[in-house]
């Protein structure tokens, strides 16, 4: 998918850089696969705001992606790739020789027409899952699961792919985006290839009120602020804050490890650093 670079027919179109859409098929989602999404505002069931700058935007509907890819050995036709608001990749719509439909998230590459399939039966092709002893060292692979039979919960943003590095008996290690090399187990499915969309990190808003649609409120700096609201606000005239950046919560922004020891990090065979 190419970049599209719009005329400076006015100021809010300066700036602006969006995805040249043909790639998608031009459908309305599937009815069957989508559900209500509702609304958080950033908060939680408290009513507290626990992600900050969310809010508004455009209504959504959910569309029910496919994670788990177990519907093995039967083969499914690329009907259509589509639009997803809710995560930064395409779908591909899936129709499946039993009659059963589903989304994927769309590889690079993948195009109507296409067939897919899942088990570990299936061939090193592009779009399908299988079991990761069963694909060659050195295989370019994304949707990644961590427990066996649960779903897919890593490299699904779009672009991402991963690496299979090596195969240590019951375990096999990958080389994620990040750098970091995981071991996972060997009977953990992936899917073939890059993930789709490959140019999303190019675009840009144009304006504010693009971000509002999106869902994106505006974010203050805190030494704008007063010394009620934040530790770096308050002073006599423009003060730079007095202290290293820090959070509304007094926690350092710049260096301060804030990540706590859990235990999927024994799995991590090389640190992304």
């Amino acid at each position: 998918m190419a970049i599209k670079i719009h005329k400076p027919t006015s100021p809010g179109k300066r700036h602006y850089v969006s995805l040249a859409q043909d790639v998608l098929t031009r459908k309305d989602p599937e009815k069957s696969l989508l559900a209500p999404l509702q609304k958080t505002g950033g908060r939680n069931n408290y009513g507290r705001v626990t992600a900050r700058h969310n809010g508004g935007g455009h209504k959504r509907k959910y569309r029910i992606v496919d994670w788990k890819r177990d519907k093995n050995g039967i083969p499914a036709r690329v009907v259509a790739i589509e639009y997803d608001p809710n995560r930064s990749a395409n779908l591909a719509l899936l129709n499946y020789a039993d009659g059963e439909k589903t989304y994927i998230l769309a590889p690079n590459g993948l195009a109507v027409g296409d067939t897919v399939v899942s088990g570990p039966e299936a061939d090193i092709k592009l779009g399908n899952c299988l079991p990761m002893f069963n694909i060659p060292l050195g295989t370019v692979i994304h949707n990644i699961e961590m427990k066996i039979g649960k779903g897919a919960q890593m490299v699904r943003s779009a672009g991402s792919a991963a690496q299979l590095m090596a195969k240590d008996g019951n375990h096999v290690l990958v080389k994620l985006p990040s750098g970091e090399v995981r071991r996972f187990s060997k009977d953990c499915r992936a899917c073939i290839g890059q993930v789709g969309n490959t140019e999303y990190g190019s675009q840009k808003m144009g304006k504010a009120g693009r971000a509002r649609w999106h869902g994106i409120r505006p974010s203050v700096r805190g030494v704008a602020m007063n010394p009620v609201d934040h530790p770096m606000g308050g002073g006599e005239g423009k003060s730079s804050g007095g202290r290293h950046p820090c959070s509304p919560w007094g926690t350092p922004s710049k260096g301060f490890k804030t990540k706590t020891r859990r235990t999927a990090d024994r799995d991590i065979v090389k640190k992304r650093n």
